[in-house]
């Protein structure tokens, strides 16, 4: 221990690190385990995994590091925390749990997406269907439909489907073929008469009894087999059945099978891929380029191809130095520099997206996978998963088609951003802003919205990085004013979004920035309750002052409108002192036409006319006009829960967003949900006898 604390004191990066980090780092025992690093701040810095820890993180600290990436990460360290697992396929499987939870800076970072669409068959698991009470009508002829959500064990779900379109384009390819039903249990359990659907044989009309249930449980039989990928099975069973028909002379239920045939084979021979013996396969493929990374992820299920997603991962360059400059000697990397960074995305995305979800057995990839990571996800699933790399005949078509969607999606990326670094740069040159820093620009916009002055909502959205920042945004419910007043709106929205950082600053230096005698109309108790949010914008947080990066101001805060509402954004700016320049107000042209705004300033300056084609006019125009959809929305959803009474629905517990929007399909409306019995509740999917009883006591 004395010998190896002595290495790191004469080594240059550790002269920054405390004598208790290097104790620590001398201690670690030669096991597997995951390691952590922490900042002064206590901001996690990374996360790594380690056959040896003791030989692993001793590297850090061992070498020198300056001028690079990883040196800067290393003299940024100052708190470490470590976990030793039994294998190193256990702690690759908890490296990514903390990596995907706890979002750490220098780490390769996906997006976690897993909200893919499914195909649902309602009611055909077997346990269910061979239950001894008598199924409902609704249960007994199986619905298809889309889903996207928990699974529920009583149905049947297939995919994940890449998107809402190919799940909509098996359900329609499904409907011509097998002719099942995709209408709501409602609607199918009140027919009288077929509807549409039967009339251009899109369904079998079991609705109306034109279709016995042993007939229609083979039709949902064959369907499931299909999506299964056993094609020539179902085409084999049609063909007895026609056959059966034509024996026994039944020619008109012959022909049918026959067209439900034709139908079948004109779908497969759509689908060119069907014919291949794959069944479950997802196919990855890598392309790195300009400091970015995409990994285009192409699904087979059922033997067909149902489409593709790309995926771009944030902090590639980052982590791919320090991966390179500390590769591991216990398995070294060959290849040139790119395959290794292509590589290390790929097994990224691999560990991070099917980390806890269901996944296929068979990967095919462009570049090789580890064995350790293999190991990892078999250990997970329960069955030996593998990566074909370099594969041969059809599985090389999908490769080289999910390569070039890959080669695609990425250079469209790098477009779309060099655009948008063009218009931060236009602006930042046209309003005299400093552009060294462009990257960490940030520009809040503020608008008013309401319908003659009911539910007036303010938004804030939020500009930074050379994108929108919509997990940001932020709705301000106004209240407290005369209805229609957009100043006073204007007034309360920017006092309560600034008020709690001008107050931070104010502690922070020392000054008064707020006047005396104003502290009770900035924060007073009469301000109104922060932003109530959309009940579609629920995964947005609450607005807080650590929510708005703490106490720093924007470096620009667009107002949209002229001198009036730039007047308001001044006077408050001034009450609680903070700067004017920062202020610009979205004037609108001549006859309100796009491309003849104007830019108005609070501190004086004369009006800018940027230019219809100017492209710091198109990025104001962009953030405007998303101030704009963002705060209607958020009117519109306030406006239509006032006038529907949907609160009162809102306020009982257990009633979520899902099943009060079958409660007002079912009943029509909230009075026909208050109108409704404890036994009508209970018919609602998801509707437990607790909570319909809980549902009508509270409307009652």
């Amino acid at each position: 221990m004395t010998t190896l604390a002595a290495q790191f004191t004469m080594a240059p990066m550790s002269e920054t690190h405390s004598e208790q980090l290097l104790s620590e780092v001398a201690t670690l025992p030669g096991l597997p385990g995951v390691y952590r690093y922490f900042d002064s701040q206590g901001q996690l810095l990374y996360v790594g995994k380690a056959r040896n820890l003791k030989k692993r993180v001793a590297s850090y600290f061992q070498k020198n590091h300056d001028g690079t990436r990883i040196g800067h990460m290393v003299s940024k360290i100052a708190r470490m925390e470590t976990t030793v697992v039994r294998s190193e396929a256990e702690a690759l499987l908890l490296e990514n749990n903390l990596i995907k939870t706890l979002n750490p800076r220098f780490n390769i970072l996906f997006r976690d997406d897993k909200s893919y669409p499914y195909l649902k068959i309602t009611g055909t698991r077997e346990t269910f269907r061979t239950a001894p009470r008598q199924p409902s009508p609704s249960i007994a002829f199986p619905r298809m439909a889309y889903y996207r959500g928990a699974v529920d064990r009583r149905h049947s779900y297939y995919g994940p489907y890449p998107s809402a379109w190919a799940v909509k384009e098996s359900i329609t390819l499904l409907q011509k073929v097998f002719r099942l039903r995709t209408c709501e249990d409602t609607v199918f359990a009140n027919r009288t008469r077929p509807c549409l659907l039967y009339q251009i044989k899109r369904c079998s009309g079991p609705c109306v009894d034109l279709v016995d249930s042993e007939a229609y449980a083979r039709d949902v039989a064959d369907a499931e087999r299909f999506l299964r990928g056993e094609t020539q099975a179902v085409l084999d069973a049609l063909e007895q059945r026609m056959m059966g028909h034509a024996e026994k002379l039944e020619f008109e239920q012959a022909a049918e099978i026959r067209n439900q045939m034709s139908a079948l084979s004109r779908v497969l021979h759509q689908q060119a891929m069907d014919t291949v013996s794959d069944k479950d396969v997802d196919v990855l493929a890598v392309k790195v380029q300009g400091g970015r990374a995409c990994v285009n992820l192409a699904m087979i299920r059922g033997g067909r191809h149902l489409g593709d997603r790309p995926y771009f991962p944030a902090h590639v360059e980052d982590a791919s130095a320090i991966e390179g400059a500390l590769a591991d000697d216990e398995a070294p990397q060959p290849g040139e520099p790119s395959e290794r960074v292509a590589r290390q995305v790929l097994e990224a995305f691999i560990a991070q997206h099917y980390l806890g979800i269901a996944m296929p057995h068979t990967l095919v990839t462009s570049h090789a996978v580890g064995r350790p990571l293999l190991d990892a996800l078999s250990e997970q699933t329960g069955a030996k998963v593998s990566a074909v790399h370099q594969p041969r005949e059809h599985r090389r078509i999908w490769l080289e088609m999910a390569q070039k969607n890959a080669e695609i999606a990425l250079a469209r990326l790098l477009a779309e951003e060099g655009s948008q670094q063009s218009r931060t740069r236009a602006l930042a040159d046209a309003l005299n802003l400093p552009d060294d820093q462009l990257d960490a620009l940030r520009i809040e916009c503020f608008d008013i919205s309401h319908t003659a002055g009911e539910s007036t909502q303010a938004s804030c959205v939020v500009f930074e990085g050379h994108k929108m920042q919509n997990s940001q945004y932020r709705r301000y419910k106004i209240e407290g004013i005369t209805p229609g007043d957009d100043y006073a709106a204007m007034r309360q929205v920017l006092l309560r979004r600034y008020g709690k950082i001008a107050e931070a600053m104010k502690e922070d230096t020392g000054e008064a920035l707020v006047p005396a005698g104003t502290e009770d109309s900035v924060l007073g108790p009469s301000a109104p309750a922060l932003a109530e949010q959309d009940p579609a914008d629920t995964a947005l947080p609450e607005p807080t002052v650590e929510a708005i990066s703490g106490p720093r101001m924007p470096d620009l805060v667009l107002i949209d409108g002229g001198k009036g509402q730039v007047s308001m954004a001044r006077e408050v700016f001034e009450q609680l002192g903070l700067d004017l320049s920062l202020i610009v107000g979205v004037e609108k042209g001549e006859g309100r036409k796009v491309g003849l705004e104007e830019l108005v300033f609070a501190d004086g300056r004369d009006k800018v006319y940027l230019g219809h084609d100017s492209a710091a006019l198109m990025l104001v125009a962009q953030i405007r006009d998303e101030a704009h959809r963002f705060a209607i929305t958020g009117m519109r959803a306030q406006r239509a829960k006032v006038r529907t009474g949907g609160s009162r629905l809102e306020d009982i517990p257990g009633v979520g967003p899902k099943k009060r929007a079958r409660l007002l399909q079912r009943f029509g409306g909230v009075r026909g949900v208050a109108s409704a019995s404890v036994e009508d509740l209970c018919t609602v999917d998801g509707i437990s006898a607790e909570l319909a009883d809980a549902i009508y006591r509270a409307l009652h």
